[in-house]
């Protein structure tokens, strides 16, 4: 496993990515409906196709969304496995507040009264 701090420079872009809800929305859709093209999500969405075209591609660059082209059409699909790294690096954190926490109660528990 490695550091907390050294796995946060690499999930920093997936945060930033997922950051705007716009963005999260386009992820949530896409992982409940499965594969989408850019035409469905841009028919729903209240912004122009440009507009989700440009999210699209922030989620494509940091890995959580793939784009296949057929024709004139481009297909989306999450990437569900771009995620373990924030996953693992959120693992990390909380392990380290219990073992902060556990310390902390031992501290208390030792006190003398």
């Amino acid at each position: 496993m490695s550091r907390p701090e050294a796995c946060a420079l690499t999930v920093a872009p997936l945060f930033a990515a997922l950051g705007d809800p716009t963005r999260a929305k386009i992820l949530d859709r896409l992982s409940r409906e499965g594969q989408l093209t850019l035409s469905d999500l841009a028919r729903s969405a209240p912004i122009s196709r440009q507009a989700v075209s440009r999210h699209v591609s922030v989620l494509t660059d940091v890995g959580l969304v793939t784009a296949r082209r057929n024709g004139r059409e481009v297909h989306l699909s999450v990437r569900p496995e771009a995620l373990a790294p924030a996953a693992e690096w959120l693992e990390q954190i909380g392990a380290a507040w219990d073992d902060a926490l556990e310390r902390l109660a031992q501290q208390i528990e030792e006190r003398p009264d």
